[in-house]
This record gives C-alpha cells, sequence and structure tokens, in this order.
C-alpha cells in the first residue's frame, strides 16, 4: 500500500496552499497536540481511509507557530512530544511516521511494537 506525497513548501507570509482533493482531512504539527503511538496513528489514517477521506494534509507551522483558528479548524493537532523541531527535523519525523503508519496498516513487520 502506498500513498501519494506532495510537499508544498509556503513563504514565512502569505502563500497559498493548493486546493484539496475533497473530501480530505487536515492535522497540523503542534508542541500542544496529542503524542500519539505508532499505532494509534495508523488506526486514525486506516479509519480516515476507510471513510472515504483522499487526502490528508500536514501542516508544519511558521516560526511562530499555527493561529488558534488554524487550530480550531484542524481535524487533528499532533505532536512528536513536548519539544519544538526545526522544520526539516520535523518533515523527516513526519515521513517515518507515515512510513511507519502504512506498514502497520499492510502488516508488514518494519513496525515492532513492544
Amino acid at each position: 500500500m502506498t500513498w501519494p506525497v506532495r510537499l508544498t513548501e509556503l513563504p514565512e507570509t502569505g502563500g497559498r496552499i493548493p486546493d484539496p482533493v475533497t473530501p480530505f482531512k487536515t492535522v497540523l504539527l503542534d508542541e500542544r497536540g496529542k503524542a500519539l503511538a505508532s499505532e494509534k496513528l495508523a488506526e486514525t489514517l486506516g479509519r480516515w481511509r476507510d471513510d472515504g477521506i483522499r487526502e490528508t494534509r500536514f501542516v508544519i507551522g511558521a516560526a511562530d507557530g499555527h493561529s488558534e483558528q488554524e487550530r480550531a479548524e484542524a481535524d487533528l493537532l499532533l505532536a512528536f512530544g513536548p519539544a519544538t523541531w526545526p522544520h526539516l527535523l520535523a518533515r523527516a519525523m513526519l515521513m517515518e511516521q507515515l512510513y511507519r503508519a502504512t506498514s502497520i496498516l499492510a502488516g508488514h513487520p518494519y513496525h515492532r511494537a513492544g
């Protein structure tokens, strides 16, 4: 099982995210979010997939993070722990977790629980 990935990097201010394929979900990476175990993230993504969600957008905030409105409108606030991570490291961590979630959903032995 694979999911296509498209990276859109916006300038610090302004810029526009491309219009979504509908239906879609938005996940903000945010230090105030939930720190989900890999299995729980896989379960969430799998449920969305099974419910017909065709696109999930993962948004890494600018230097000042996300606005309260963005947080309120997001479907999920996801944290990789309470620390603040550099954008490129957060991007790599996100891609690894998406690969791991895909592996879990496919029953591949990449993820070793326990």
